[in-house]
């Protein structure tokens, strides 16, 4: 791989590095408002809504993470 590749492949692992704290911050936001939920709602719909999206972001973090591994891997 040429210099100019690997130099596009770390502007893209920039990129998704901004994006991963970005869902991060709204992941955190979800979560604090969950923990700050009575307990009857976190036990309920809103709360199990909540805790569905929580979940999901966690799942788009990993996937975030996971395509940075690659990059990595394709820039060795």
């Amino acid at each position: 791989m040429n210099n100019s590749r690997r130099a596009a492949i770390d502007d893209i692992k920039d990129s998704l590095d901004e994006i991963r704290d970005r869902i991060e911050e709204v992941r955190d936001e979800e979560q604090e408002s969950y923990d700050n939920l009575l307990e009857s709602f976190q036990e309920g719909e809103p709360g199990e809504k909540m805790q569905s999206v929580i979940d999901t972001l966690d799942q788009a973090l990993s996937s975030v993470d996971e395509a940075m591994q690659h990059l990595d891997t394709a820039a060795a």
